[in-house]
């Protein structure tokens, strides 16, 4: 049964309540996840009594823009020490618990628009070891920024609390969209625009030489606007990278005409590449979630880098088939069904299968390789897992501004809705115009200005300028 909805009032914010934390039933949980966290939590450790810190973040480049760095910057103008307090939020309901904390839904007293998450943790409660892991993912968090990964606004330490203020993701996760769809899978064009997303925040860790090491549906979050958002950091760990340019090179078809019987069809062109994967990084520790955990992590002689491109195989693999590849019957039978020799092997899904699914398995089977020195993205990391040909067709620089699948079980808002207390709402016959007007345009233009030519094949990846949105 889910947990009362928990309301709290605007005026008065010295509440303070015990829970015990319950996994969602059909959740899986990482190893290092215990059963109960009692957390007593009271506003009024703000007051000069106690000892406050507050961090100061500066706004991020990719989310410059966004009007919550504004809402935030308005009342730390106003605070008397120009810093954020709790004293600033209205805790509005509890939305689950995690390892180290709870998380609630808080909006800032004054601005109505804003609303974020906030992960509240009891370092009484915690051991030495996750005392580590809450700070881990604290740095993890002041260092990010990427579209496809959550934005830390404020970090406020109040007495034995540390409070982190992230970005709220109303689409819920992955998993539980999984739930509601049939057999618990998705159709293939949206889970290879979710690997994709997810693949491009994978690629920004480990260049900063992060191993995630905690990848799987329930830690996939949904934005407002239907794109992705990893959560959850308590479980990664540090290394050295060293980043390189090389060249690959390529033979391209030959557009001229050929002359006499020494030409040949092809001209050698030559990319560049940018490769930053912690080759290096290697750990003892035994984390993870068991159905996603690679075979050099459950031997527990030692992992790296590779065991986060075995979970992304897996990850692909239950967004199409509604389960994972190695499940057994109890959790050591999937764990020795992972250590064994034996290789994936995929469920029948339908009698026709849709266009694409040959290439997702392909690319399953390279990920899924028992020894991380063949396995896919080992070496070159995520450069080498996007040039496969399951990703076909995307543009990597312009997938943020694509739009997001239309899948059942999520209500996406617009972005004009999203900002209409900004004044930019516009009307959706106008917009409906509008795109109409451009599909026109670009169609008569001819293919060198066909910015559709390469998703004929796949609806979902449709180019959206939000440049006036911005």
């Amino acid at each position: 049964m889910d947990e009362p909805t928990l309301l709290f009032p605007d005026t008065d914010l010295d509440l303070s309540f015990t829970s015990t934390t319950t996994d969602r039933t059909s959740a899986r949980t990482s190893l290092a996840r215990t059963s109960s966290l009692t957390l007593s939590f009271s506003d009024r450790l703000s007051t000069a009594a106690e000892t406050t810190s507050s961090t100061a973040i500066h706004r991020r480049p990719h989310r410059s823009s966004d009007p919550k760095w504004s809402a935030i910057n308005a009342a730390t103008t106003l605070s008397s020490d120009g810093r954020l307090h709790l004293r600033h939020l209205k805790l509005l309901r509890h939305l689950g618990s995690g390892n180290l904390g709870r998380v609630f839904l808080c909006r800032l007293r004054d601005f109505d628009g804003a609303h974020f998450a906030l992960k509240v943790v009891d370092k009484d409660l915690l051991s030495p070891k996750k005392l580590s892991h809450a700070e881990t993912e604290a740095r993890i968090l002041h260092a990010l920024d990427h579209p496809f990964l959550p934005t830390l606004y404020a970090r406020i330490d109040v007495s034995h609390y540390t409070c982190l203020l992230i970005d709220y993701c109303p689409g819920g996760d992955l998993h539980s969209l999984l739930r509601k769809h049939p057999n618990h899978r998705l159709p293939l064009p949206a889970a290879r625009f979710f690997a994709a997303e997810v693949l491009l925040a994978l690629e920004y860790l480990h260049a900063l030489g992060i191993i995630y090491r905690d990848l799987k549906p329930e830690n996939v979050l949904l934005r407002e606007d239907g794109h992705v958002m990893l959560s959850d950091f308590d479980l990664c760990f540090k290394s050295d990278v060293a980043p390189s340019l090389t060249l690959r090179a390529h033979t391209s078809p030959r557009t001229g005409p050929s002359n006499g019987c020494f030409s040949y069809n092809g001209r050698e062109r030559f990319t560049a590449e940018f490769v930053a994967e912690p080759v290096t990084a290697f750990s003892r520790s035994c984390v993870g979630t068991h159905e996603y955990l690679a075979p050099e992590l459950v031997s527990g002689n030692g992992h790296g880098n590779g065991v986060d491109w075995w979970a992304f195989g897996v990850f692909i693999y239950e967004l199409l088939y509604g389960t994972t590849p190695f499940k057994g019957c109890s959790k050591e039978g999937t764990l020795r069904n992972i250590a064994s020799s034996k290789e994936v092997r995929f469920c029948h899904v339908a009698e026709r299968e849709e266009p694409g699914m040959a290439e997702a398995k392909e690319l399953i089977e390279k990920l899924l390789v028992k020894d991380p020195r063949k396995r896919l993205g080992c070496a070159k990391g995520a450069t080498e897992v996007k040039r496969h040909p399951f990703f076909d067709g995307i543009k990597w620089p312009l997938i943020r501004t694509y739009r997001p699948p239309e899948v059942k079980g999520v209500t996406r808002r617009n972005k004009s809705h999203v900002s209409s207390h900004m004044g930019g709402h516009v009307s959706c016959k106008r917009k409906r115009w509008w795109w109409k007007r451009l599909g026109h345009v670009v169609r008569s233009k001819g293919s060198k200005y066909n910015l559709f030519s390469n998703f004929s094949n796949n609806n979902y990846y449709q180019y959206v300028d939000n440049s006036k949105d911005r």
